[in-house]
């Protein structure tokens, strides 16, 4: 097994390669994307790291395709009908220094959209960016730790563009995302799951604009379609106050992709939920049938999927989203009605 690279002591703090850690309380190995692909590239002996043939591979996977259609895999067959939590294996199938070049871009900027009635970033209450460890890749557990969410696994990014810059990668912006579990509840203010913060996490775009997250599909509740709520910030610094977000949008699953994921045991209701809501009629992607937030995604139930999305942000218009509103919100408003425990 590799050794565990140790960190250099400088007066500026830990640094690895003369490079400072950007997590200074963690291990080499767990600095994230960004400082992990600098040091891919940087250095040819990139196999001495602890799983950076993993951790390559997971980048690669999670770089958005050169293309903006929905494709998926041939599902694959399987007797079992539970739902896995380990981490998402998917194969990698693009190359992990990919830049924006590479990116086909969509038609406009993202959409602005509502953050929902469960954003946990202090506009409505709840504040999860306050608390120290939001910036993580791994979702799938409380910030504080305890057992993973069960789910299919999923591994999602975001590639974030910046208009005013000729759609230059938007190197350093924090892009927060949330979202609900396989039953539909968000932890932080569902029944039963108030004092959990998982499925909520921060990550740093890196000099491709990319983040990734490791998570799970997220189940379909009352009144709306399958989605991913997210917001893009100037920095990590930005997020302690919400009003900063230059962006608030929300990223859509191909259809085809959640009847499969639904049939399983951990998702109970998700398919009927599904069943009384179309792309068309969904109060947040009905205006143009999410055209401009539907995921890119490869995969299948059994081994996990990787979904990705370009994300064109323009901080020459004004954003026109983020504030949520007090309360739950009924079947049909804002965010839909998640299921109480």
């Amino acid at each position: 097994m590799a050794r565990i690279p140790e960190p250099e002591h400088t007066p500026d703090g830990p640094a690895y390669e003369g490079r400072l850690l950007a997590r200074p309380d963690e291990e080499v190995v767990d600095q994230g994307a960004g400082f992990d692909l600098k040091t891919l590239v940087s250095r040819r002996g990139v196999l001495s790291l602890v799983g950076v043939g993993v951790g390559a591979a997971t980048l690669a996977a999670c770089a958005p395709a050169a293309t903006s259609s929905t494709s998926t895999s041939t599902p694959s067959a399987s007797s079992d009908t539970s739902a896995s939590t380990s981490t998402p294996t998917p194969t990698a199938t693009a190359d992990a220094t990919e830049t924006s070049s590479d990116v086909v871009l969509p038609d406009g900027e993202i959409p602005d959209e509502t953050a929902g009635p469960y954003p946990g970033d202090g506009s409505n209450g709840p504040d999860v960016l306050e608390e120290s460890g939001i910036v993580r890749q791994d979702l799938t557990t409380s910030i504080a730790g305890g057992e993973p969410v069960d789910g299919v696994p999923l591994s999602f990014s975001f590639t974030v563009t910046d208009m005013a810059n000729g759609d230059a990668p938007f190197e350093g912006v924090a892009v927060y995302a949330w979202h609900c579990d396989a039953q539909g509840l968000y932890s932080m203010y569902s029944e039963g799951v108030e004092g959990e913060t998982w499925l909520r996490g921060v990550q740093v775009a890196d000099a491709n604009g990319q983040v990734t997250f490791t998570s799970i599909l997220p189940g379909c509740y009352l009144g709306r379609w399958t989605h991913i709520h997210f917001e893009v910030y100037p920095d990590v610094d930005s997020i302690a106050d919400s009003a900063n977000a230059i962006a608030t949008s929300q990223m859509a699953f191909p259809e085809e992709v959640l009847n499969e994921v639904y049939q399983l045991d951990a998702y109970t209701g998700s398919a009927e939920n599904l069943a009384q809501v179309t792309l068309d009629s969904d109060n947040v992607f009905g205006e143009d049938g999410g055209a401009l937030q539907m995921a890119t995604i490869s995969g299948d139930s059994a081994s996990g999927y990787v979904a990705s999305l370009v994300v064109r942000v323009d901080t020459t218009t004004t954003p026109t989203a983020g504030a949520a509103p007090e309360g739950g919100g009924g079947a049909g408003g804002p965010g839909g009605e998640p299921p109480a425990n």
